[in-house]
């Protein structure tokens, strides 16, 4: 009888910790739901920008050269300087031209003396107006000599190419000066024919560059071309800023941002976005009232700093999950942690 009563209690034991061991399991194999962070996005004015990289050209380049080789007698300016319209620049070999002003002088005397005598008809027609034809080229030729004699920069600008020196002969592979007119400069930019009706001549622009970090120097759309590039259905829009201090240059990286109007949309922060491995899907996870979640798909517009403009996808005062969206799939319930 003492030996059963033994065997029973150790059976009873052994149900009992069969009974705990399983009560254990069963605890242990509860899952508590997933903890988040959340955040209410509202709709506000979204500027609608548009940044266009491009690079300064000058507003007026001219190479500068005489019609024919010949010496270089003397040159006056020096890369760098600024020049004004009409200033010499370099003077040729005038040997040329001091035959052209002689025989210019001398025409000049022959025609005054066959003018007297064609007046009281002592000379033929024919006679003073083969004079007159001589005079009218001797006088066209000495004009172009010495404009191609002494050169003289046609347009204000800043000298930007100095290809000879004095003593060289100028062989017309290439210009001898080169001249930019830097105030204005402009860029050309492309833009989507999308916009086209929304580019207007006058409107402001801004100007950034590498070469001044942050500063944003104020330019207008100068010209817009009336035609769409069919390849890329982009068209060409010239950018103008005046520049009068100079303070561009030519060659520099520009970027130029123009605003087409402000839209009324969502913003949310950039935590709250995820994209879809494999197919660049954008998503958020929106909290629905009942304490599950929604996954949802998002188009979204500009960046701004840490937040994105929706586009579509969520309504205005909805509520986002801004962490924890590792472990949480659609329709599931979250715990919200403040």
């Amino acid at each position: 009888m003492k030996a059963l009563n033994t065997l029973l209690i150790a059976a009873s034991a052994i149900v009992m910790m069969s009974c705990g061991e399983q009560n254990q399991n069963n605890q242990q194999f509860v899952e508590e739901n997933p903890k988040v962070t959340v955040t209410t996005v509202n709709a506000e004015y979204v500027s609608q920008l548009q940044v266009y990289p491009t690079t300064i050209e000058a507003d007026i380049v001219n190479n500068i050269a005489p019609q024919s080789a010949a010496r270089i007698s003397k040159i006056y300016v020096e890369v760098g300087d600024k020049v004004n319209a009409g200033q010499t620049l370099a003077l040729m070999d005038e040997v040329n031209l001091e035959k052209a002003r002689l025989q210019l002088i001398n025409d000049s005397i022959e025609f005054g003396r066959i003018e007297q005598l064609h007046e009281i008809g002592a000379t033929s027609q024919s006679d003073y107006e083969a004079m007159t034809l001589k005079y009218d080229v001797s006088k066209k030729t000495y004009k172009n000599l010495l404009e191609n004699t002494v050169l003289k920069s046609p347009i204000s600008g800043v000298v930007t190419a100095r290809n000879y020196d004095e003593g060289d002969m100028y062989a017309m592979a290439q210009p001898l000066f080169v001249i930019q007119k830097i105030n204005p400069v402009k860029m050309l930019i492309n833009i989507s024919e999308s916009k086209y009706s929304q580019i207007k001549k006058g409107m402001e622009v801004d100007i950034t560059t590498d070469a001044y970090g942050d500063q944003v120097f104020k330019g207008t759309v100068d010209l817009i071309y009336p035609t769409i590039n069919a390849m890329t259905h982009t068209f060409p829009v010239e950018v103008k800023f005046a520049n009068k201090d100079l303070t561009l240059r030519p060659g520099m990286f520009a970027r130029v941002t123009v605003n087409y109007g402000d839209n009324f949309r969502v913003v949310v922060p950039d935590r709250a976005v995820l994209k879809q491995v494999g197919s660049g899907e954008q998503y958020v996870y929106i909290l629905n009232a009942d304490g599950t979640v929604t996954y949802t798909t998002v188009e979204l517009g500009r960046r701004m700093g840490n937040r994105y403009e929706v586009i579509s996808g969520i309504d205005d005062n909805a509520t986002v999950v801004l962490t924890g969206q590792t472990k949480l799939k659609n329709g599931i319930t979250v715990d919200v942690v403040k």
